[in-house]
């Protein structure tokens, strides 16, 4: 699925669009975007080729938004809703918006809900000029 959605993309960018690619990517990108990086190594979501996915887009120059913004810890969008991981904080960051590198000056604000409630996932926000 990941080479086939970077192909896409790539396709569109060809053609002279510009591309906003939101959601859950179901991947903690780095250790700084989950709250315990070591025991979750194994897991699924912090997997080294999952995350190696995020850095093949991000070679290809697509940027996460959240981080060009935020380099500090502790901001996540998903927490487990049975062991109450919202309450404590212990989340991962696993919802993103990228975007193609030409909407970079575009940028103008990009961040996280997590007050809002309602799902185990909080929205995440991008504001672009227009």
């Amino acid at each position: 699925y990941y080479d086939a959605f970077l192909e896409h993309v790539e396709n569109l960018r060809a053609k002279g669009h510009k591309v906003v690619a939101c959601g859950d990517y179901n991947t903690a990108h780095h250790a700084i975007d989950l709250a315990r990086p070591k025991p979750n190594q194994k897991t699924s979501g912090f997997l080294p080729v999952e995350r190696a996915w995020l850095d093949k887009l991000e070679a290809h120059g697509y940027l996460d938004t959240f981080r060009l913004f935020n380099k500090l810890p502790e901001n996540y969008t998903y927490w487990d809703m049975k062991s109450f991981a919202r309450d404590r904080n212990m989340g991962w960051r696993i919802d993103y918006f990228y975007v193609s590198p030409d909407l970079a000056p575009s940028i103008l604000a990009a961040g996280i809900l997590p007050d809002v409630l309602g799902s185990d996932h909080c929205p995440t926000t991008l504001t672009l000029a227009v």
